[in-house]
């Protein structure tokens, strides 16, 4: 059944303006090592939520309720940017909350070093290793319908460990407890078809590796970990995603990733046109699918319907 008809039979005019949307938020910046033979944790993936079909929210079982909106009236669309990577020891940023109308998403946390203990967030960042003492501490979900926590870093007692991997919209990041120096993997995103075509976004960054094999990024978008003396990936921008750990082995200099921006997407009657304002920009205008239409939204702004 198209929106609007789906709880509301109409017959001439207009359809009710019902809005389903997808609005995540920016995923968490990932760490380096912080000294040397040290790993950081992956940062955590952007807060998800979702109402479209039967598609779900980042720990919720059932999706959301789509929005019943008024034409002609101007709605806040905040496009979260992802949190921001830093020098070797600092603490990396943790990303920004999206809202669209009464909807809001929490950032994702940031993931930590031997220095610095991740941050919690929509999705937790994972813990750096600190193998030479210090605590190693994965972030908690701030918002339990929003995402996984992050994993914790290596802590056994010696050096070349690994850092946890950054909380994911759909499974949490993986611990290290020791044994090789692995980096643990990103939590993985979700995957939503609001766009008409499958698209998994909002997944926890890898994390670093002493030695051994980096932390693969979780599905939809993530950064990889590294291993030795590397940077930290980028996250995917528009994906809500956490950036990779980077790795320390010898000296210092080296960062994690950037986590990716999130983003605002909106599907609701064909009937109706939507115009942004404010500065809100969208890849591509409306698309329409058969009674439908959709609109990504990647920029702060407004929205309006007519």
């Amino acid at each position: 059944m198209p929106l609007g008809a789906t709880r509301f039979g109409f017959q001439g005019g207009l359809p009710p303006l019902e809005v389903a949307y997808l609005v995540i938020a920016g995923g968490g910046a990932s760490a380096a090592g912080g000294q040397a033979n040290q790993a950081g944790g992956g940062g955590g993936a952007g807060g998800y939520r979702n109402s479209y079909a039967s598609e779900t929210s980042g720990e919720n079982s059932t999706t959301e309720t789509p929005l019943e909106l008024s034409a002609s009236t101007s709605y806040t669309v905040s496009v979260g940017g992802g949190g921001a990577k830093t020098t070797n020891a600092a603490q990396p940023g943790n990303g920004n909350s999206s809202v669209f109308s009464t909807v809001s998403t929490t950032g994702g946390g940031s993931g930590g070093n031997y220095w610095r203990a991740a941050r919690t967030g929509s999705s937790g960042g994972g813990g750096g290793s600190t193998g030479d003492g210090g605590a190693s501490r994965g972030g908690k979900s701030g918002t339990s319908s929003e995402g996984f926590d992050g994993g914790n870093g290596g802590t056994n007692g010696s050096t070349n460990f690994g850092g946890g991997g950054g909380g994911g919209a759909s499974a949490q990041g993986v611990d290290i407890s020791g044994g090789g120096g692995p980096g643990g993997a990103g939590g993985n995103g979700l995957s939503s078809s609001i766009t008409n075509t499958a698209v998994t976004r909002a997944g926890g960054g890898g994390g670093g590796a002493g030695s051994g094999s980096a932390g693969a990024a979780g599905t939809g978008g993530a950064g990889d970990g590294s291993r030795f003396n590397n940077n930290g990936n980028d996250a995917t921008a528009y994906t809500g995603s956490g950036g990779g750990g980077g790795a320390v082995s010898v000296g210092s200099g080296y960062v994690g990733g950037n986590g990716g921006s999130g983003v605002v997407i909106l599907r609701y009657p064909a009937a109706y046109s939507a115009a942004l304002a404010g500065g809100a920009t969208s890849a591509g205008g409306e698309q329409t699918v058969g009674t439908e239409k959709y609109i990504q939204i990647e920029t702060t702004g407004t929205v309006s319907w007519s």
